[in-house]
């Protein structure tokens, strides 16, 4: 049997039906891409990156893990040598990414951004350095021509409710092809554990809000003329990176003396933390369905595990990775509070360990209420899992325990303008899990019905459940 070239129009499709679902349903489905960590001020300033280490490798946690585990000193990631020896540094580590997903995305981004089809590596570092280095000197490989490029019409950046929206203002004045919304991303609003940091933000918060914050009231008050704010620049959805949704029914009645403690800069403990997080996020969760916004909740990572590195180079530099918290019961408890006083709005939950695949998938069938199509969504496959074998697991049990067809996609969760080529990724994945089912005889023959599925959850489900 001949061997199918790396990177054809076949990439990752199986069968026919894959191939034709891919080329007639999917590959030109414009993104909406409802969470990122993309930079506001990037996009609202169109920058121009100098070269491709700074396109391609700033900030890119990913990559630097890989080169560490290749022996790669950290010079090479977040030190001070020269761009181009940050990127051959990264070139010589490629090759040992086979049956990683950064091959593929390398590969990838070369080839839709530049198109750049040769492999990289140590002896084509310096060619394709110079040639991606000369295209980004012109004005069409500039930040907003790369999303463009990409046929993105929404990304939602993640901003601190103390973030004064400077640039998405900015944004809001230009005439661009695509539309850029804030997502209110407010954990540390809630993250008690050092009483001095807390503190210090909370003074922050009471700034840009003009609210004295003295008590718990004054600190939710504060957060929704946040969220009033972050609307008018219309705001569609809030997000939280958590190791668990934690849920005591006290929270609420407990959370007054807990934030008077903490604003008397004494120290928590451990029950008290999460009393107050959880009695936050009650409250926070009650105003999303006021504001008619969808809520994210990424579970399960297990974050800053290299104390010395953290000190030396500061978080979301390559150091976390799956936890194993318990999630079900406390997950259940607090959508259920929720939905007894009526207000669980739109909900997307993301698992970090595939252990709670399942879990996550049948929890949502709990708390739908029939009052519109997927209002409860298990989130596409995140970090670790966003890649082959985590995307198909996640697909496979959405479709076992749910309703794939009500699924709203996938999403970068990138800090890169050239992380795009993921949401080609996975729609090369969903059409081929779907035309091999035809090719078994288990789902019809019939590419009108299952494309109509395929540009669903593509496109129009994520349009539809953001209200874009």
């Amino acid at each position: 049997m001949k061997n199918t070239p790396f990177l054809s129009d076949r990439f990752l499709l199986e069968t026919e039906a894959s191939i034709l679902l891919y080329q007639q349903h999917a590959s030109s489905a414009k993104i909406l891409d409802y969470h990122n960590h993309l930079s506001p001020k990037e996009i609202a300033q169109n920058r121009k990156f100098n070269n491709l280490t700074e396109v391609w490798l700033e900030g890119d946690h990913y990559k630097w893990r890989a080169m560490r585990m290749n022996g790669i000193s950290e010079k090479y990631c977040t030190g001070n040598v020269s761009p181009f020896e940050k990127f051959e540094a990264w070139a010589k580590t490629v090759p040992y990414t086979l049956r990683n997903p950064l091959y593929h995305w390398t590969h990838l981004e070369l080839k839709n951004y530049f198109g750049i089809t040769k492999l990289l590596n140590e002896s084509t570092a310096k060619e394709i350095y110079d040639e991606c280095t000369a295209r980004l000197q012109q004005e069409d490989f500039r930040v907003q021509s790369l999303l463009t490029k990409m046929n993105v019409e929404v990304v939602c950046t993640t901003d601190d409710p103390t973030d004064n929206l400077e640039y998405h203002l900015q944004f809001a004045k230009q005439s661009i092809g695509f539309k850029m919304y804030p997502s209110f991303r407010p954990d540390k609003c809630y993250t008690s554990d050092d009483p001095v940091a807390y503190n210090n933000y909370l003074d922050l918060l009471a700034e840009v809000s003009k609210t004295s914050i003295n008590s718990f009231d004054d600190l939710i008050d504060a957060l929704k003329k946040r969220m009033k704010f972050f609307n008018e620049l219309s705001c569609r959805s809030s997000d939280h990176g958590l190791e668990s949704l934690f849920f005591d029914a006290s929270a609420l009645i407990a959370a007054p003396q807990i934030f008077k403690k903490i604003r008397d800069r004494i120290k928590l403990s451990i029950d008290e933390q999460q009393q107050l997080r959880c009695a936050v996020l009650i409250e926070l969760c009650k105003l999303y369905h006021d504001f008619g916004w969808a809520q994210q909740f990424h579970l399960g990572a297990l974050r800053g595990n290299n104390t010395r590195m953290i000190r030396e180079i500061g978080t979301d530099s390559g150091f976390d990775s799956i936890g194993e918290f318990p999630q079900a019961v406390h997950l259940s408890k607090f959508f259920n509070y929720l939905e007894e006083i009526n207000q669980l709005t739109r909900t997307i939950i993301y698992n970090s360990n595939p252990i709670h695949n399942e879990v996550f998938g049948t929890m949502i069938g709990n708390f739908c209420d029939g009052s519109e199509p997927g209002k409860m969504q298990f989130g596409s496959g995140w970090w670790f899992l966003d890649q082959k074998d985590g995307m198909e697991k996640q697909l496979n049990t959405l479709s076992n325990m749910a309703l794939l067809s009500r699924f709203v996609g996938m999403v970068t969760d990138s800090r890169s303008f050239l992380s795009f080529s993921r949401h080609e990724y996975f729609r090369r994945i969903l059409c081929n899990l779907i035309g091999r089912d035809v090719e078994r005889g288990e789902l019809p023959d019939d590419l009108s019905l299952l494309g109509r599925m395929v540009e669903s959850i593509c496109y129009s489900n994520a349009k539809v459940y953001f209200r874009f």
